[in-house]
């Protein structure tokens, strides 16, 4: 799985002005949830982030493990959650997860389909219905993509969650989900009612 490495400050300032003050600055809010836990859950540690930094990870069709760099000190983790301005889009605040190679996480991870489909040969349409799916692994486990073979997939046929497996990987998505489908086209259908 790609990696990326941020840098990132440690931030001792908190409530809405002091968020406000800092986004003003071009930095974003952000915490590190991290792996050790005490009598309120996750020991947290309250960062920002540059915008330009955090773009090079927000922007990109790609999944990373994310090496953040704090006052010297790296912590690998995850981007859990992204808050953003619902007028300007621009991200307000941002949750990340520590990871360790031991414990599994739940982690998006995008979605590939290979090969041509035997219902697109007979003239239908292969859509993709979900980009990503949630699987379950110690990250040392997660895959760029989760590769998708649709080469026997007929036409009017869909593939469902239910029939895909992973070594080493849970998949957390339900197992009902449609992922991909191949839909009957104008021609195919026109082309069945000839042949019928």
């Amino acid at each position: 799985m790609k990696e990326i490495t941020l840098n990132a400050q440690a931030r001792s300032e908190f409530g809405k002005k002091a968020s406000r003050e800092i986004r003003r600055q071009g930095l974003v809010p952000a915490v590190i949830y991290g792996v050790e836990k005490n009598e309120n859950g996750p020991v947290s540690t309250a960062i920002s982030i540059s915008e330009k930094e955090l773009a090079k990870l927000l922007y990109t069709p790609n999944v990373y493990i994310v090496n953040l760099v704090v006052e010297g000190k790296t912590v690998k983790a995850i981007l859990k959650e992204l808050q953003c301005d619902y007028v300007t889009d621009r991200p307000v605040h941002v949750d990340f997860y520590q990871i360790t190679e031991d414990k599994p996480v739940v982690m998006e991870i995008p979605v590939k389909l290979n090969g041509l489909a035997e219902g697109v040969k007979a003239g239908g349409k292969l859509a993709l219905n979900v980009r990503k799916l949630a699987v379950k692994a110690p990250y040392t486990k997660f895959p760029d993509t989760l590769d998708i073979d649709v080469t026997s997939l007929g036409l009017g046929k869909s593939m469902k969650v239910a029939a895909l497996s992973y070594e080493g990987l849970e998949i957390v998505t339900s197992k009902e989900v449609v992922v991909c489908a191949v839909r009957m086209t104008r021609a195919a259908r026109a082309a069945a009612a000839q042949q019928g």
